[in-house]
């Protein structure tokens, strides 16, 4: 009778030994983050206007975040809104003709979470990537150092203006995403299934509440983006293979964060106020 050999006393050793170092190693970053987190909030709300900062540091991350996104966001929400109309008049036709309530409907969806949520997503993978790339290339030649001797922090330096402009130009962004993605559908209703364009742009539907949570969620978007890209940034390794392996990181990051924050700010929205 063949029994399964045990494994060598090593074996495990080096198996537990090594989830051991992985849990460490994230628990460190998780850390790191945090700080980070921490160090741009506070920058932002306190300490950028007092010590060393870029001229100009924040209308230049404006104009990078808002006008350099601008059409590919209302391009892309202008699609979805489209494809989302179309799909949504085809399967209530074959079912019960709920054409009238489609728009109002879709507004409110758009307001409360597509909206922030798909502009955040696009933001992810441009401005994210770009933020990676940018700190992650100082980080490697050493640039980063030289900021330190001059008693300059980093964190503020480089990731308080990107944050403070991320923060403001992913509302704007959603406001023209929204609106772009609304007349599109409107379009799509109009000229696809009749439907009248007084009863498609009907906005009873959407309440205060929705739009606090929808501005609110873009908010929180704008701010994890710069923080988690920053971040990733900042612990670029070697050479242009790290700079690329923080750019990737990066985006996947701020991805995961929006949709994280997507789903605590709508729970905690729908207890609170029922808007979720």
């Amino acid at each position: 009778m063949s029994r399964t050999p045990i494994q060598h006393p090593g074996q495990v050793r080096r198996a537990v030994t090594a989830v051991g170092s992985r849990t460490l190693e994230a628990a460190a970053a998780a850390a790191e983050l945090g700080t980070v987190a921490a160090q741009a909030t506070s920058g932002a709300v306190f300490g950028y206007w007092r010590g060393k900062r870029p001229r100009g540091g924040i209308a230049r991350q404006m104009y990078y975040v808002g006008n350099r996104s601008l059409l590919f966001v209302l391009v892309t929400l202008g699609f979805v809104g489209m494809v989302m109309v179309y799909q949504t008049c085809l399967l209530t036709t074959k079912v019960v003709d709920g054409r009238n309530q489609v728009g109002a409907q879709w507004i409110r969806l758009l307001v409360l979470d597509v909206g922030p949520s798909l502009t955040a997503m696009m933001l992810a993978t441009r401005v994210g990537a770009g933020i990676a790339a940018e700190i992650g290339s100082m980080k490697v030649t050493e640039q980063l150092d030289a900021l330190r001797m001059s008693g300059v922090t980093p964190v503020r330096y480089l990731i308080v203006p990107r944050f403070l402009a991320c923060v403001v130009m992913t509302v704007v962004l959603t406001m023209f995403g929204v609106a772009s993605s609304w007349a599109a559908g409107g379009l799509t209703g109009y000229y696809s299934f009749q439907i009248n364009p007084r009863i498609f742009f009907d906005l009873s539907m959407v309440a205060p509440a929705h739009v606090v949570v929808g501005v609110i969620k873009a908010a929180a978007f704008g701010a994890a983006i710069p923080i988690v890209s920053g971040f990733c940034g900042l612990r670029a390794r070697g050479s242009s293979e790290g700079v690329g392996a923080a750019t990737t990181a990066a985006v996947i990051g701020s991805s995961f964060a929006v949709i994280v924050l997507d789903l605590v700010i709508s729970f905690v929205a729908m207890t609170a106020f029922g808007a979720g």
